[in-house]
């Protein structure tokens, strides 16, 4: 039986790949910043799933949380990164703070994550990591800046570690979907998201994710995998079109209506 664990796990996202998971027959790793809601989904779920505590942004956390999950499943398989956070609104507005922990958070706990787990996941037999980036690391978007920003550098992450743990039978891949109906998206103040609306469910992402563990051509499976048709559209786009271009229609997507 292969395992998964999950950060961020408690509800969103998370929350909908651990349920999923679990139907499949995998052994479910629910570990989250929140314990007691990590509690509550694994109890709701039943023996096959454990939940624990995890700061992502403490690599001690990691490295506690990777071992007590790997001593009961046995191995670890897969890593999902998906623990997050969204600031959104203009940039010289928002406070320090808020564009800090979105580097602390969205960046340092993917990097902590795949760097404590790699010796788990070169001791299984099969194993992968999906990381959650996002349509907003396609094009910079505005009022998400430093959110935008933290999405590249997943991009970016995982686009060398797929490529340097090629050896140990490792893909690092990422999902890139632009909005989903989850709290995170909630008071959201960016005018792309009036513009592109909110038409992904965390279920939505959650497949998808599941897909790529399924995905028999491994070895050629695309590194990045867009969410949803829109953000597929704008992915092909980005590739296609020149920057000038790129860059034109991300400033009508910005511009207030």
């Amino acid at each position: 039986m292969h395992s998964i664990f999950i950060s961020g796990a408690a509800q969103g996202i998370g929350a909908a790949v651990a349920r999923l998971f679990y139907r499949q027959g995998y052994k479910v790793g629910i570990y989250d910043l929140n314990h007691t809601l990590a509690e509550q989904l694994a109890e709701q779920l039943g023996p096959q799933a454990k939940a624990g505590h995890l700061d992502v942004v403490s690599y001690e956390s990691w490295q506690a949380a990777l071992h007590d999950f790997a001593e009961w499943a046995g191995e670890i398989n897969i890593l999902v990164n998906n623990a997050g956070v969204l600031y959104s609104g203009k940039f010289e507005q928002m406070p320090i703070e808020a564009h800090q922990r979105t580097i602390d958070i969205n960046i340092k706990g993917v990097l902590h994550g795949c760097h404590a787990a790699l010796p788990f996941l070169k001791r299984a037999a099969f194993a992968r990591v999906i990381n959650l980036s996002s349509a907003s690391a396609i094009y910079g978007q505005a009022d998400l800046a430093s959110y935008a920003t933290s999405k590249f550098a997943v991009r970016g992450l995982t686009e060398s570690l797929d490529i340097e743990w090629h050896p140990h039978g490792i893909r690092v891949l990422d999902v890139m979907p632009l909005f989903v109906n989850t709290a995170m998206v909630q008071d959201m103040q960016a005018e792309s998201i009036k513009k592109m609306g909110v038409h992904l469910t965390a279920e939505d992402v959650a497949r998808d994710i599941f897909k790529l563990v399924q995905c028999k051509d491994h070895v050629l499976a695309p590194t990045h995998h867009p969410v949803g048709f829109k953000s597929q559209l704008l992915f092909q786009l980005s590739r296609l079109s020149p920057q000038c271009v790129n860059r034109l229609s991300n400033l009508w997507i910005a511009r207030k209506s």
